[in-house]
Parts: structure tokens; sequence; C-alpha cells
């Protein structure tokens, strides 16, 4: 049995070794981010379980607030449409419903965020390819063993196998995402 401390501190080795390895990446992603936003683009989000959790929350702070009042952002969580998603799965196999959403709502300049702790969601990488094929940048946010068969203009990979650390870093990487866009996104459009 995991003990208190050996719980804690299998993460606060995570967060350690993170903030030694994905500051360029992460600053390079949240610039990104802002650049879309001050420009008229939108932020796409997806992922899959705890994955789909955090894409949904990773949206409700760019269209609500992180920590300040200021307009809401563009942004879009592709899991929280259940229609869509059973509608598309039913209809083009579970494989397709990132893939199809981004084709329909994705832009040149836009950016897809894709989050998947094992880098090995097959929905994930063709929602990954089809938003870089139309122009899309990517972000994808993963675990140590990073994406398999897709590529991302940015990869966040946590530098651990535990899903749950990982799920657990990328959300204070995507508050980190959040407070940058909040400081550096104009108010006007």
């Amino acid at each position: 049995m995991t003990s208190f401390r050996d719980h804690f501190a299998a993460h606060l080795s995570t967060i350690d070794r993170s903030m030694a390895e994905l500051e360029s990446v992460t600053r390079s992603a949240a610039a990104a981010l802002a650049q879309s936003l001050n420009n008229g683009g939108k932020v796409l989000t997806f992922g899959n379980g705890g994955s789909a959790a955090e894409a949904g929350h990773f949206a409700e702070e760019l269209i609500g607030r992180y920590k300040k009042n200021r307009r809401p952002f563009a942004a879009i969580s592709l899991t929280a449409d259940s229609n869509a998603l059973t509608c598309i799965s039913n209809d083009f196999g579970y494989e397709t419903i990132f893939e199809r959403q981004l084709e329909a709502f994705v832009r040149p300049g836009d950016v897809a965020v894709a989050l998947s702790t094992s880098g090995k969601s097959e929905n994930v990488i063709r929602g990954l390819r089809t938003a870089k094929s139309k122009g899309a940048v990517t972000v994808a946010f993963t675990g140590e063993s990073g994406l398999h068969g897709a590529d991302a203009d940015h990869v966040i990979a946590v530098p651990s196998s535990n899903s749950a650390i990982i799920q657990e870093v990328h959300l204070v990487l995507i508050h980190y995402c959040c407070q940058v866009v909040e400081d550096s996104v104009t108010e006007s459009r």
C-alpha cells in the first residue's frame, strides 16, 4: 500500500521534472494560444475520459475567466456535445469523433488542443492530424510516452507514465496557459 508521503512525493517529483523540462514548450504553446485569440481565432479542446474533463475545463476557463474579468475568449470543447459525439460515433465510428468536428469548426490560425495521457488514442491522433491539415496550430498535452503516430506543433509531455499524475500536471500547465493568455490578450478584438 502506498503511504501518504510516497503518494505526494511521486507528484512532487513529477512537478519538479516538469518545471525543468516543460517551460519552453509550454511558454510557446501559451504564446500561440494568445496570438490566435488576439487575431480573432478560437481554441478547440478535446480528449477522452479525465482528459475530456480537462478539455472542458480549459475551454470554460477561456470563455468565462481564469483570474480576472475580461472579454470571453472563443473556445469550444469538442467533448461537450453528447448529441454530436453519439451521432458521429454511431454513424462513422468512435475514432472519428474529434476529426469530424474539427473538419467542421477549425480554421487556419485556430489552435487545437489535444489531451491524452497515453498519446495513443486514435480519435485524438486523428483529430490532431485533421486540425493540422486545415491550418490550425496544434498543441498536445500527453505523458512521457509522447504521441504515437501524430505530430503536433507543441508537444507538452509530462515526464510520467502515471495517468493520475499526468492529468494533475496537465491541469497545472493549463492554468499557466490561461494566466499567460489573460496577461497577453488585448481587450479589443
